[in-house]
């Protein structure tokens, strides 16, 4: 698959040694984070590890977001447990947990060239700003109890919030002060210009060194399992279990594709170039299909991860490359110390990754709340499905509310406007509305401005004048922004409406017709009932149509017809 420019891949470029010690932290950050989200749903806490080494290499190759890390998140984790369980298949069977993977892959690989990313261009940026800012709540509450070792009660997330806070008497005292210590030491570092792209880092083994010196009693991640010193080996798909997983695979690909739409926003490639959602599908599915062959639970964009990359200076896709890489070394040279990562630690920099997202939002979420109120009730609609529902229903909520808010637009920005010849011979828009009434042997212009959208049309009828007395009249509407194939509604519409006017004794000329709806209408034949004349195509010069059928209109009556309506 070729990109915009004519390479097969991505350009790849060179490291800079900001994207070294960027990928060496989100390597660190995927070893606790991804066993605890393999270990919370149910599955073999390496198969969350593993999430983090050939996921993130061939994501991050591939991606046309460059700073995407693809691994495995909390919902993905929770989403591939519940299809699992559904389908009656064990979720610790390799097999399984392989053939998933890998049919996740293959849903992303074909929905990425069938272009169906296109269908998120439609989701309005309300609907995506509610989303990404639900997830980054659901990010700092997955690790509320790693943070201060209490775990809050209620599936809402603000709910968990509520309950986190309301039982402050709960939290263990030296887990939630190794989280504080953490989150000091990073702004700290932060605070200092030098050291601002590897304060996440410094954090890390500062405190983690620091819990370990002064033996201090907290959950590590040996705690949650042992890490194998090994690489991930081959894993064999089961296929006799892909009958019951198709429609499984569709949910998770879902699910981490929606994720994943939320980076590009938040994460704009620092090169200057264009993301492209079909292009970062396709990478996920590369990702999917190759780690599902090597122990990894399904992955997909993380944007905890890649704000971690980001945070910690992250500026080419070789950051991501380098945190799988440096982690399959981690693995298989030192595991037995990565096991001593104090899980408070990550949890103090998770919530300062998802604070920083959150914060990083605001201008947008302000952006929206100042727009119209429509547009705020599906921001807050969305972030409450996000932070309350499964996210694969949320993600059909805020699909439907996008549709929703289209309409309403659509609705409201559908309208006809006057046309009016200057003293030069040019058009403009007139400064009065159009007339309530066509005058008797007069030609009035009007332009259609919409989208032939069912939902205007009650507007637009509205708008066209009464033909009520108006012989000898003429009403020119302008077409251009009528699309090839309207609603069959608009055509109802005009004909109706031409076939009132001619009663009357006027005429309906429709002008600037595209070629494919002059084949529509004369199949219709509304081209034969508007009659010579009543359709004048469109010319690649603007304004020429409408001359020609002012020119018409005149010349058809035998009696001369004043100057369009003033």
């Amino acid at each position: 698959m070729r990109t915009k420019s004519g390479r097969p891949w991505p350009s790849v470029g060179r490291p800079r040694p900001a994207d070294v010690s960027s990928g060496m932290v989100t390597g660190l950050f995927s070893i606790p984070e991804g066993m605890a989200y393999a270990a919370i749903a149910g599955f073999n806490p390496v198969a969350g590890l593993y999430a983090g080494v050939v996921p993130a290499i061939v994501g991050s190759f591939t991606a046309r977001t460059v700073l995407m890390v693809t691994t495995l998140t909390s919902a993905i984790a929770l989403t591939s447990q519940s299809v699992l369980s559904d389908a009656g298949l064990d979720p610790k069977d390799a097999g399984n947990v392989a053939t998933l993977t890998l049919m996740v892959g293959v849903v992303m690989l074909l929905m990425g060239l069938l272009r169906l990313g296109v269908v998120l261009s439609f989701v309005s940026n309300a609907v995506m700003t509610g989303f990404s800012t639900g997830i980054a709540l659901q990010i700092i509450t997955g690790v509320l109890k790693d943070a201060t070792g209490y775990r809050p009660e209620g599936h809402n997330k603000l709910v968990q919030v509520g309950n986190w806070l309301v039982h402050v008497g709960d939290w263990e005292g030296a887990a939630t002060l190794v989280a504080v210590v953490t989150v000091v030491v990073w702004a700290l570092a932060r605070a200092v210009k030098r050291l601002e792209p590897v304060a996440l880092l410094i954090a890390m083994v500062v405190v983690a060194v620091g819990v370990a010196v002064f033996a201090t009693d907290v959950e590590l991640v040996r705690d949650i399992a042992r890490i194998p010193g090994a690489l991930p080996g081959f894993s064999a798909p089961d296929f006799s279990a892909v009958p019951d997983l198709i429609g499984g695979a569709f949910s998770v690909a879902l699910v981490a594709l929606a994720q994943a739409a939320g980076i590009a926003p938040s994460m704009p490639n620092p090169d200057g170039s264009r993301s492209d959602v079909n292009g970062d599908f396709r990478a996920q599915g590369y990702a999917n299909a190759i780690g599902g062959l090597f122990q990894a639970l399904p992955s997909g964009g993380s944007l905890s991860r890649t704000g971690v990359a980001v945070s910690a200076g992250a500026r080419t896709r070789w950051a991501g490359v380098i945190s799988g890489v440096f982690l399959a070394l981690v693995v298989l040279v030192c595991g037995s110390l990565a096991e001593r990562i104090p899980m408070p630690v990550i949890g103090g920099l998770i919530l300062v990754v998802g604070g920083e997202l959150i914060w990083g939002k605001r201008h947008d979420i302000l952006l929206v709340l100042r727009t119209s109120w429509m547009s705020a009730g599906a921001m807050i609609l969305t972030f409450l499905a996000t932070t309350q529902l499964p996210l694969q229903q949320a993600i059909l909520i805020g699909a439907v509310l996008s549709l929703l808010l289209y309409c309403a637009q659509a609705a409201r920005q559908g309208k006809l406007v006057r046309l009016e010849q200057r003293g030069d011979g040019r058009w403009a828009v007139g400064e009065r509305p159009p007339p309530a009434s066509l005058a008797p042997g007069e030609i009035t212009v009007l332009d259609y401005a919409g989208s032939s959208f069912f939902a205007e049309l009650p507007r637009i009828e509205g708008e066209l004048p009464s033909v009520e007395g108006a012989r000898g009249s003429v009403l020119i509407l302008v077409v251009r922004a009528l699309p090839d194939v309207p609603s069959s509604a608009v055509l109802k519409l005009l004909d109706r409406y031409a076939a009132t006017l001619a009663e009357q004794g006027g005429r309906l000329v429709l002008v600037g017709v595209q070629p494919p709806l002059v084949r529509l209408l004369e199949k219709s034949g509304l081209a034969e009932r508007l009659g010579d004349g009543g359709i004048v195509p469109a010319e690649p010069e603007l304004f020429a149509p409408l001359d020609k059928a002012i020119a018409a209109a005149r010349a058809a009556v035998p009696t001369p017809l004043p100057r369009e309506t003033p």
